[in-house]
């Protein structure tokens, strides 16, 4: 029997990693279709506290649009849609629109705090748990949703980077039914 060994080096093992970190980054953004007003569901309410201390639930924003964002310091995704969602609230929030980001961080404000801090992120932030991350179905991150003006969930965007394109669209269409 003969044996073939096959030398890798450092330097081609460090591309071919390259590589694949290139093409798992490179996923296709995630879109979702607007549901149907009679199909859509009531989106489950919450009660997480935001940075201040104050306690936040949905209730408190209806009839306005919310684009609910469920992410972490940690997830490179979730970071990367920030400035983007920073963008819709400062182009659409005087029209009815209201960021609000839930922080899934296992260490909580210990972490939270510091990143808010440093990135100045001008919409309403919570500290969101296990129980509210059930209720959504969240199992990796970034999840993302948009709700109607009756607090119900018009579209999901799930386990991935949005498609950033698709939620303005969506937005602009929610916000243009009163």
């Amino acid at each position: 029997m003969k044996v073939t060994l096959i030398r890798i080096s450092p330097v081609g093992v460090s591309a071919l990693l390259f590589v694949l970190a290139g093409a798992a980054a490179a996923q296709p953004a995630v879109r979702a279709p607007l549901e149907s007003a009679n199909e859509r569901k009531p989106a489950p309410d919450f009660a997480l506290q935001d940075a201040s201390g104050k306690t936040a639930n949905l209730k408190q924003y209806h009839g306005k649009v919310v684009l609910l964002d469920f992410w972490a310091t940690w997830c490179t995704g979730c970071k990367q849609e920030i400035p983007w969602f920073t963008e819709f609230q400062k182009t659409y929030g005087k029209k009815g629109l209201a960021v609000v980001g839930v922080s899934l961080d296992e260490d909580g404000w210990k972490v939270l705090k510091p990143f808010l801090a440093e990135h100045k992120i001008p919409y309403r932030m919570l500290l969101g748990d296990d129980a509210t991350a059930k209720q959504y179905g969240i199992d990796n991150m970034p999840d993302t949703f948009l709700i109607d003006r009756k607090g119900k969930v018009a579209a999901a965007y799930r386990a991935g980077l949005v498609d950033r394109d698709d939620v303005e669209r969506n937005i602009k269409a929610l916000l243009a039914k009163h």
